[in-house]
């Protein structure tokens, strides 16, 4: 379906404003609520097609902008060396409260936005990925996360203020899919191991998928990317989404006596 992908809101948290891009579907109607983590470069073209990709399939898509304390409202940072630099050292400045308080407020912004059902879901990609995860266990209104090769979970070294995201993991309520590369430096066998383990053990509604892939192999600009893995991935994402969140209720209008209904 067509969507309007030009929309932005400032939301209040607790380390101050925030801006958030709205994509959403044109067509009028209440669709399930998704938050969209970034990488650490916050809202770049790829990330805006995701949120795209996923408003076209029927869902109201949020992505907020995860460094607003530090940055300027619509910084993007460049896929470089200095952009790379600066966004890891922004997720060791940034307090857990301050990533907590976004997803909260991302949160009730869907919940409360009229042409959402309430339902809710996360997608993040890379540390995004970690704040998906994160999200899941720190609000029970998330009925599915999904996490794209999520960086630093393994190390706990998420924030200068101490990083209790995997030992949160045993407050998941909902369902959540996990895709590896497992060429991926960022996330080595040992750490992913460290992950498996922990999830097995709380018992918490996974599911894991390990593939030959590199770390970004999802973002589609640069040479890590795989288009193939990319669409897996995606549809694998689209199947949970649609499980967990249900439809929207998008009118249907009645055919004319020039059209055929089919």
């Amino acid at each position: 379906m067509t969507i309007k992908d030009s929309e932005m809101a400032e939301l209040s948290t607790p380390t101050g404003p925030m801006r958030v891009h709205l994509f959403r579907p044109q067509a009028p109607g209440k669709y399930p609520g998704v938050v969209l983590y970034s990488e650490i470069f916050q809202a770049t073209q790829p990330i805006r097609r995701t949120a795209a990709f996923l408003a076209g399939h029927g869902y109201v898509v949020v992505v907020p902008e995860i460094w607003h304390e530090f940055e300027p409202a619509g910084r993007i940072l460049a896929y470089d060396q200095a952009g790379a630099d600066r966004g890891n050292a922004l997720k060791l400045e940034k307090e857990l409260r301050g990533l907590d308080g976004d997803s909260r407020a991302s949160l009730d912004f869907l919940k409360a936005h009229p042409n959402c059902t309430g339902k809710l879901g996360v997608v993040g990609i890379c540390i995004g990925g970690h704040l998906s995860f994160r999200a899941a266990a720190k609000n029970p209104d998330v009925l599915a996360a999904v996490c794209f090769y999520a960086t630093d979970i393994h190390k706990g070294s998420l924030s200068k203020t101490g990083d209790d995201t995997l030992a949160c993991a045993k407050d998941i309520k909902g369902e959540l899919l996990m895709f590896w590369g497992r060429q991926d430096p960022h996330v080595p066998l040992e750490g992913r191991k460290k992950i498996y383990n922990a999830l097995c053990e709380l018992n918490v509604n996974f599911t894991w998928h390990e593939f030959n892939g590199q770390h970004a192999f999802l973002r589609d600009e640069g040479p890590r990317h795989d288009p193939a893995l990319a669409l897996q991935c995606q549809l694998m994402t689209l199947e949970l989404l649609h499980r967990r969140l249900g439809e929207g209720d998008q009118p249907v209008a009645p055919a004319g006596p020039a059209e055929s209904k089919h």
